[in-house]
């Protein structure tokens, strides 16, 4: 019996010996100084020069997210004084008020339209009266051009860069129409304001939907206003909206500031805006929104256009 226990003692002496050695082996590899720490040192090092190389020589790896096609623009070059492209934009004319009981009449002058040939667009709100060749007298002219029956756009990014005019009355927009206005009439065909302005708030811009709804003649306007911590008169701004099926999102300055979807509708409401649209830019004066122009208000106003872009 004191055999077996001293025979069990000493085996235990042996793994417990045998133990502490392995150890302190382990512990002498892993110092900084172990040729065994050294050599994996190597290696990893050997690893980071090999990645580096590659890096150098090929470059970082590509990512598989493309960056967005530009499908139609409009830089606005062309001589002092020139039209805007007639091959992308047509004029609107008229005096009717446009259904807001606005105050200017829409002419094709250059005074009231025209690329200054350093890139812009400049549409250009005067105080005078005016008479059109139909009979309607304004004691305003602007201008006002869209792509319609030129362009249409369905999905992507719509995007301009413009700098807007102050003065109570003044009211700039960026937007667009369903293309199937003249069958449908407005507002069934839809409406997406992606920048509008209060000429007497140059700090704030609003980004609007226009659709049908039951039982409501003008149907409904969904709006956001979007406050700026500058003024928006003081330089150019980019203006847009991202549309994808089901989705407009409005922004400022690349930076979104309001959402619409389908499900933003009320039950009586109907999204119109999974189909074409085409482009307008207009400078109105006075109407029911911005009110007329006061002692306050200077003139001429201009509203710059730097450019027009739509991305898919």
């Amino acid at each position: 019996m004191d055999r077996r226990r001293n025979g069990v003692l000493a085996l235990i002496a042996t793994l417990l010996a045998a133990s502490a050695v392995w150890n302190v082996q382990m512990a002498v590899a892993r110092a900084p100084w172990s040729p065994h720490a050294t050599k994996a040192a190597d290696r990893d090092a050997a690893k980071r020069r090999s990645r580096r190389r590659r890096v150098l020589k090929h470059g970082p790896r590509a990512t598989s997210v493309s960056a967005p096609a530009l499908t139609w623009s409009d830089e606005f070059n062309g001589s002092a004084g020139g039209p805007p492209n007639p091959s992308k934009w047509s004029v609107i004319y008229g005096g009717g008020g446009f259904g807001n009981d606005e105050l200017q009449y829409y002419t094709s002058n250059s005074n009231n339209l025209a690329v200054d040939g350093a890139g812009h667009l400049v549409i250009t709100a005067l105080s005078g009266s005016y008479t059109g060749s139909d009979g309607v007298t304004r004691n305003y002219t602007s201008g006002a051009i869209q792509t319609k029956g030129l362009f249409q756009a369905r999905y992507g990014t719509l995007d301009a860069r413009i700098e807007i005019p102050q003065g109570q009355g003044m009211w700039p927009a960026f937007w667009a129409v369903g293309s199937n206005t003249d069958s449908v009439g407005w507002p069934q065909c839809g409406e997406i304001d992606m920048m509008e302005n209060l000429g007497n708030d140059p700090f704030t811009i609003y980004g609007s939907i226009h659709g049908p709804q039951s039982g409501v003649a003008n149907g409904y306007a969904i709006t956001t206003a979007k406050h700026s911590h500058v003024s928006l008169a003081g330089g150019f701004h980019v203006y847009g909206v991202t549309w994808s099926p089901n989705k407009l999102v409005f922004t400022l300055d690349g930076a979104a500031y309001a959402t619409y979807t389908p499900k933003s509708l009320s039950p009586n409401q109907q999204w119109v805006f999974n189909k074409p649209f085409f482009l307008i830019l207009n400078l109105a004066v006075g109407g029911s929104w911005p009110g007329s122009p006061n002692a306050t208000t200077t003139f001429p106003a201009k509203m710059l256009v730097d450019w027009v872009r739509v991305y898919s």
